[in-house]
């Protein structure tokens, strides 16, 4: 989608960058995705006004993260993204408390509380992403998931159209999903992290970073786990039993090194990791009367 002169002036006014034709393509993991214009922020405080904008010119808008966990429709979109800059994504703590901007990397968070002696989330170190999408996926791994930890939550809410501030307990947090509206824009969190002495924290680090090294394509375009696991079950695993390692549709490929991580080996489309997914999904219900059910984030046109 172009956005029209007219609304990119008064993006600007507001202090907002517009970006035009963006490669969505660049900008994800799965390195799939067509091509739109892209909102940049400016100051949070003007997050409310962008949005009214948006509103009032009837513009469809979705909100882009770190672009790991997103298959993205090819082609023309028929919608601008919103991207929150994380150049001067900022990271404080004061006592056990971490506040990180939304934009701010999510590994060099847990990176960052390491070095002050705060753990807990040392099994997220190799999630992707930025923090934002953290927190709306209720990013885990290894036991560790960053909802638990959560004190307070600054965001647009777009319900009330305003800023506004969530305490933990006010936000559900399941199994990778939560209960934010998908509107809702995360600006910034506080995280409240138990002591722990850093070089404990990094020799658990080694040992999880280790474990992705040794079971996953970390070299290959991938978005993660394509599937959530059923409860009780494996995906990846009802997967690699069915002999699915290997299956293509173009270059939409299940990986060879772990059967949950669906990899684009060459130059994938969106509908062609669609279609794997589809038939992964069939021969796993046909198999096992299990459903399988996204992890990835799917944007169709």
């Amino acid at each position: 989608m172009r956005v029209k002169d007219s609304i990119a002036k008064r993006l600007n006014e507001l202090g907002s960058e517009l970006r035009r034709d963006v490669s969505l393509a660049e900008k994800t993991s799965l390195g799939i995705g067509g091509v739109t214009d892209e909102v940049v922020p400016g100051p949070y405080e003007s997050i409310p006004a962008v949005m009214h904008l948006l509103a009032e010119e009837k513009l469809a808008y979705r909100l882009l993260g770190g672009g790991t966990n997103v298959l993205i429709a090819d082609g023309e979109l028929p919608w601008v993204v919103l991207h929150l800059s994380h150049k001067h994504a900022g990271l404080s703590v004061e006592d056990r408390v971490v506040t990180a901007d939304a934009a701010a990397d999510l590994g060099g968070m847990v990176t960052f509380c390491a070095k002050r002696d705060l753990g807990g989330i040392e099994g997220l170190v190799g999630v992707p992403g930025s923090v934002g999408g953290a927190l709306r996926m209720n990013a885990g791994a290894y036991g560790t998931q960053i909802g638990p930890h959560v004190r307070e939550i600054e965001l647009y809410r777009a319900a009330s159209g305003r800023l506004e501030t969530l305490r933990g307990s006010d936000i559900r947090f399941d199994y990778r999903h939560t209960s934010f509206a998908p509107e809702d824009v995360m600006l910034r969190v506080k995280l409240e992290l138990p002591p722990k002495p850093y070089r404990d924290i990094l020799a658990d680090i080694r040992v999880c970073n280790e474990k992705r090294r040794s079971s996953q394509p970390l070299n290959q375009k991938s978005a993660g786990c394509i599937f959530k696991n059923p409860p009780g079950a494996s995906a990846g695993r009802m997967i690699d039993e069915l002999g699915l390692k290997g299956r293509r549709v173009g270059d939409a490929t299940v990986s060879d090194r772990h059967a949950n991580f669906f990899v684009n080996a060459g130059r994938a489309t969106c509908s062609e990791m669609l279609k794997l997914m589809d038939e992964v999904r069939d021969k796993v219900r046909r198999a096992y009367g299990v459903e399988l059910e996204n992890e990835v984030i799917v944007w169709r046109n």
